[in-house]
């Protein structure tokens, strides 16, 4: 049996949103690390295990409001460091839920990946906020991107280790709770696109 990290079992985890199913790959792996393998191939991030995805938002989490303000600094590039970091965010998770800290990541992106967003539309000369759906790739990487960004905001000119604050944003995000930085921002995203439409 292979197992994550040699550790987790991830053969018996299911997803019970079907419009992930097909993008959150948990197919079971000893080490989540490719190494940007077919990284140039349109849509491939896909077949990538849910893990290692997480463990490539950490290194660069993106944009947020336009601006780096808080960046991966420490991260970008190293990623033994990251797989160290991630590791032991899960054994944080599993030591504090007692359950199978793959199956706790699952259900956070799950939770925390909105269903609808907002684009804005020309008609006229004016501009408008139209809602639309999200598509299930994009639900993904908006959630992953979200848990990274609230695990660096936790941490930002705080003595909080990143492997802790990563594991509390996992925690919050699996229990649905609004302190999550990911469950408040799919929230307010949400909020928009019912105004919207």
């Amino acid at each position: 049996m292979i197992k994550l990290f040699d550790k987790w079992e991830t053969g018996s985890i299911t997803v019970s949103d079907p419009g992930l199913r097909g993008y959150i790959n948990i197919n079971p792996i000893l080490v989540p690390r490719t190494c940007g393998r077919n990284s140039g191939l349109q849509f491939w991030k896909s077949k990538h295990h849910v893990v290692e995805r997480l463990m490539n938002k950490l290194m660069n989490t993106g944009h947020r409001g336009k601006t780096h303000r808080m960046r991966s600094g420490n991260f970008t590039g190293k990623g033994l460091h990251v797989y160290t970091t991630v590791k032991k965010a899960l054994e944080m998770v599993e030591k504090k839920l007692q359950k199978n800290p793959v199956e706790v990541l699952v259900k956070a992106v799950e939770n925390s990946a909105p269903r609808d967003e907002i684009t804005t539309i020309e008609y006229g000369g004016a501009r408008y906020p139209q809602a639309v759906e999200m598509s299930p790739q994009r639900r993904i990487d908006f959630a992953l991107r979200m848990l990274t960004q609230g695990a660096y905001q936790r941490t930002f000119r705080k003595k909080l280790s990143i492997t802790t604050g990563l594991a509390e944003e996992i925690m919050l995000a699996y229990s649905m709770d609004n302190k999550s930085f990911a469950i408040a921002k799919k929230f307010e995203l949400e909020r928009q696109a019912d105004a919207a439409r």
